[in-house]
């Protein structure tokens, strides 16, 4: 890999921080092309990539990543994590859950009990006989980081979608809100809240504010589920 080379792909990453999607991933393109394999810009290079969809083409650059001469182990870790995300989009749902199980027995970490515990969500949805281990792992991450939003999100959303437990579920959306007030999927649901009270102005507030975020392929909430309802809401103010 040139000097160049991972210049033009540092550039790239700059812009990708600043939200010029298009423009990064051109960056990127060149960049990758000309060999780029530096594992770091790589896995960002992924990050983009399954942000825009793109997951086939994401599971290429993270073999390479992985395969990246001086990789560490916390790298690797993210790689795997990513590479995770990805298969899972494309169906692979199993082995997905299987990466990310062997990341988590070796290494701990509150993105990890993020990732693996939105996952479980999505898996027992479809499987009902996956309820218990979801929840017993989503309670078991807020008690390893009572403030982080993202746990404190995903369970909630065990107890809104898998339960049907919507009271239950409230308090802990309330207080991933109040850790990280632009989270999209907490504003989307305390919406629905909202909307169900008759609150239909703090509900198109709440959905204005999710529309502003970065929704990911972690995200329950698409951007389309959002604006439908906002045109729905909108029409009856």
């Amino acid at each position: 890999m040139g000097f160049l080379t991972k210049l033009n792909a540092n550039k790239a990453y700059r812009l990708h921080v600043k939200g010029d999607l298009e423009a990064a991933k051109a960056g990127y393109d060149q960049a990758y092309a000309e060999g780029l394999s530096d594992p770091k810009l790589l896995s960002t290079y992924a990050v983009l990539l399954l942000r825009l969809g793109d997951y086939e083409r994401a599971v290429e650059v993270l073999r390479k990543a992985e395969k990246a001469p001086g990789i560490t182990a916390d790298q690797k870790n993210q790689v795997i994590q990513h590479y995770a995300v990805a298969i899972w989009k494309l169906g692979q749902k199993d082995r997905a859950l299987d990466w990310l199980w062997k990341v988590f027995r070796n290494q701990k970490t509150g993105t990890l009990y993020g990732v693996l515990g939105f996952l479980l969500i999505e898996k027992a949805v479809d499987d009902k006989t996956a309820i218990d281990e979801a929840l017993a792992f989503n309670l078991e991450a807020v008690d390893y980081d009572e403030d982080d939003p993202v746990c404190l999100d995903n369970l909630a959303q065990a107890y809104y979608r898998l339960l049907d437990d919507k009271d239950a579920a409230r308090p802990y959306f309330e207080r991933a809100l109040a850790q990280k007030p632009g989270a999209v999927d907490t504003n989307y649901f305390l919406a629905q809240y909202d909307v169900e009270a008759g609150r239909t102005a703090q509900a198109i507030e709440k959905l204005e504010t999710v529309l502003e975020g970065r929704i990911s392929p972690l995200n329950y909430v698409t951007r389309e589920m959002v604006e439908a309802q906002l045109a729905q809401l909108r029409g009856k103010e």
